[in-house]
């Protein structure tokens, strides 16, 4: 018998996938007690965001027969499938949407395992008016909400690090976080460790960072009840805005207004003050792409209508972005995506 012809099957048995289409009507009931309406903007695109750690899958334009379309411009151009429906939702922002919100099926290039699929669902929301302290209530209502919790956590990046590493991650310099993943013997590229005239030891701080929160942080978030973590290193902002640390009413480092949820160890969602500024933001994609070169990866589009948009004026707002899959495997108490998914990538 072919390999066809044994799994045609789900893999997610009908009763979950049942309470997965529950968990979506309750969150979709969520949004529309709150006066949000339901957005959609497109899968595939020219314009991507700019990460230095994901990575968009590329379509040709001529393998969709654009290049024959006289209205379709950057004919040569690739598109992209969607990271996440962001700069879609940004730029209906700009023209005037106040609170909206989309279940959108979004893309990731090598991307699989117990908590990936190259394609899964995202849900985003976007409100204008909201600051970081809105947001991250916002999510917290949400989070009550669909996992049935009578509390949220809430806890500093710094404070959390600081009690599981030992040092403060906005003022330890780049050789005590190097001696610290070392002596947790954790694994890491050697290229790491190595200095040039164009690699100072400050390229891989954010590496550092992030190994660190991932292997002896992140595992002990939302074990007991779901955990907001926010307040991240300025150098991690993605598009989010900075502003300094407060410290006992002293200004200190600058920190990102940037907050993700965990339950389980397990990052749910990503959201952010959103940065306004576009020249800010072109500078970030420049950054970004340099990383993405020294780790040997493509460039990516700088350029973008979201950048256009933000240009003409992106309204002042907060925004996050959940993973559905996530969230549906971790309400119903299950570990792999896979059991929350019909058809993921290795039957779809």
């Amino acid at each position: 018998m072919s390999e066809i012809a044994v799994d045609w099957r789900p893999t997610a048995s009908l009763d979950v996938l049942r309470r997965r289409a529950d968990l979506l009507r309750r969150l979709r009931q969520f949004f529309d007690a709150r006066n949000f309406w339901e957005a959609e903007t497109p899968c595939l695109s020219h314009d991507t965001v700019v990460d230095r750690h994901l990575d968009p899958i590329e379509v040709q334009a001529s393998s969709i027969g654009c290049f024959a379309s006289s209205r379709v411009q950057h004919r040569d151009a690739p598109l992209w499938l969607q990271t996440s429906p962001e700069f879609g939702m940004k730029r209906l922002l700009a023209a005037g949407a106040e609170a909206i919100y989309q279940v959108a099926k979004s893309f990731r290039a090598d991307e699989t395992g117990r908590l990936h699929n190259p394609e899964f669902t995202m849900v985003e929301w976007y409100r204008v008016g909201d600051d970081y302290v809105a947001g991250m209530e916002l999510l917290a209502e949400l989070a009550k909400e669909l996992l049935e919790a009578d509390e949220i956590e809430r806890v500093t990046y710094s404070h959390a690090f600081q009690q599981r590493v030992g040092l403060d991650p906005l003022s330890a310099s780049v050789s005590e976080l190097k001696r610290r993943a070392i002596d947790a013997r954790l694994s890491f590229p050697d290229s790491w460790l190595a200095t040039d005239a164009e690699h100072d030891v400050e390229t891989y701080r954010d590496d550092w960072l992030d190994l660190l929160l991932v292997e002896l942080v992140q595992p002990h978030l939302g074990l007991e009840r779901p955990t907001i973590l926010h307040d991240y290193p300025a150098s991690q902002s993605a598009l989010a805005r900075v502003r300094p640390r407060d410290e006992d009413g002293v200004s200190g480092p600058l920190v990102a207004e940037r907050f993700e949820l965990y339950v389980r160890g397990i990052e749910l969602a990503n959201g952010y003050h959103e940065l306004l500024d576009s020249e800010v933001l072109a500078a970030r994609n420049e950054a970004n792409n340099a990383a993405r070169l020294r780790d040997g990866k493509t460039p990516l589009p700088g350029d973008s209508r979201l950048l256009s948009a933000m240009r003409e004026g992106l309204p002042a707002c907060a925004g996050t972005a959940l993973g559905f899959d996530r969230l549906a495997m971790v309400a119903f108490g299950l570990e792999s995506v896979e059991q929350v998914m019909a058809f993921p990538i290795d039957r779809a």
